[in-house]
């Protein structure tokens, strides 16, 4: 069983989130977590909010676990899970209104990484790639917001919070696309660079390797719509957007490769119960397609020419889609997603007014959800047949104005179980 932690989700945060109003405090948190690539693990991370300027947000830390036996060249070897994470988000850049910048960026080791190779639909879960080796990757994003409705006098998207609810949102949500809410455009980096060290294989076009490096960079062109009360925990409204991602072969990169994606969000306002403050029902789709991969062809043995890394492209499995199995657990050439989730805010929360507790905990949300999903390497109807599903349920709270959340989920092939940061929507 996989459990990540509250540092993992970090990892993966969406630094184009839209801000609140900023605390000026430094907050610390140690924190420790198990996971089968890592071992018993611990760190020390610091979050920052409204550095240099009141929508900004550094996230830095470091971390490392116990020592592992593992077995290298037919060699068992000790070897510990380490690294480093960095990230900043949303500076708007010199003599602009309204184009920000972000960057993020990991340095790690895995003494235990698992791949899954063939993610088919038809896949077994036992045929896994267990490996040791390095994970680094350092992504930018270049994001500007059009002059349009609330994008026109609040580009920074700064909320005020009171008791973890934005105020003076009323009537906003629900608007007409581009008329109302807030619109950008944007363009991102990204370079990944994951190595094997147990890895035997013969490359296709090149001579025979021990350790092979899959590298990929590249480019991503996006139009996001945000016509939401609140980004962070949204009541009412809907989000879009559209992605394209290209690798075009240069540099050190592996091979070329493309992905085109598409994900829409709809939220519903629900009456309250006498115990609740806030009910919703939150309902996500996601689908997607890799026009390069070439399934007759391969660059290494079971790895497709011209196919997203295993982390890239259509893929289910993890801490948002699919999340009763493990991480990418499922590839291919195409990809659809749906989700749907009862989310109510409790009236009761023992910690509102803890001492002990270092960082305020404004309200608990209660989940239940439901997730269904297919790979194909076509992109027609039978994406809609032979879908895997899971349930769930999930804990959920403001922590120092960002969502926190511990979800569990079973499917077919066993219960996961994640503690992450935002909602699983905002990925």
């Amino acid at each position: 069983m996989w459990i990540a932690t509250f540092f993992s989700s970090t990892l993966l945060y969406a630094t184009e989130n839209t801000n609140v109003t900023k605390s000026k405090d430094w907050i610390v948190l140690p924190y420790v977590f198990s996971t089968d690539s890592t071992g018993f693990s611990g760190g020390i991370g610091a979050i920052k909010q409204g550095l240099l300027q009141p929508q900004t947000t550094l996230v830095a830390s470091v971390f490392g676990g116990i020592p592992q036996k593992i077995t290298i060249d037919s060699l068992e070897k000790e070897k510990s899970f380490y690294g480093g994470f960095l990230s900043f988000s949303n500076l708007k850049l010199p003599y602009t209104n309204r184009t920000f910048f972000s960057f993020m960026g990991i340095k790690s080791y895995f003494p235990k990484e698992i791949y899954y190779l063939d993610g088919s639909n038809n896949s077994k879960q036992k045929d896994v790639f267990n490996t040791s080796g390095n994970s680094d990757f350092f992504n930018t994003n270049f994001r500007y917001v059009l002059p349009l409705a609330e994008g026109l006098d609040n580009p920074e998207g700064l909320y005020t919070l009171h008791d973890g609810f934005a105020v003076n949102r009323k009537g906003y949500g629900n608007g007409s696309p581009f008329v109302t809410g807030r619109t950008s455009i944007g363009l991102k980096t990204f370079y990944q660079s994951n190595t094997s060290e147990t890895w035997t294989s013969q490359q296709s076009d090149q001579t025979s390797t021990n350790t092979p490096q899959w590298n990929t960079n590249g480019l991503r062109f996006y139009l996001e719509h945000d016509n939401t009360d609140f980004d962070l925990n949204p009541s009412r409204g809907y989000h879009f957007m559209l992605q394209y991602s290209n690798d075009f072969g240069k540099g050190d990169s592996l091979q070329s490769w493309n992905f085109l994606s598409f994900k829409y969000n709809k939220y519903f306002n629900l009456d309250t119960f006498s115990f609740t403050k806030q009910n919703v029902l939150a309902l996500s789709l996601w689908t997607g397609y890799s026009f390069s991969w070439d399934s007759n062809k391969e660059v290494f043995q079971d790895i497709d020419a011209h196919r997203p890394p295993l982390w890239e492209g259509g893929r289910l499995g993890g801490f948002n889609r699919l999340r009763a199995y493990d991480n990418n657990r499922f590839s291919d050439k195409a990809v659809f997603y749906a989700t749907a989730e009862y989310r109510t805010i409790l009236k009761y929360n023992p910690l509102k007014h803890n001492a002990l507790i270092p960082v305020a905990i404004d309200w608990f949300q209660v989940v239940a959800f439901a997730e269904m999903g297919r790979v194909h390497d076509h992109y027609d109807f039978d994406l809609l047949s032979d879908m895997k599903y899971d349930i769930g349920l999930s804990l959920r709270a403001m922590v120092a104005q960002l969502p926190v959340r511990f979800d569990v989920a079973y499917g077919e092939e066993g219960a996961n179980m994640w503690v992450m940061i935002n909602q699983p929507f905002d990925f």
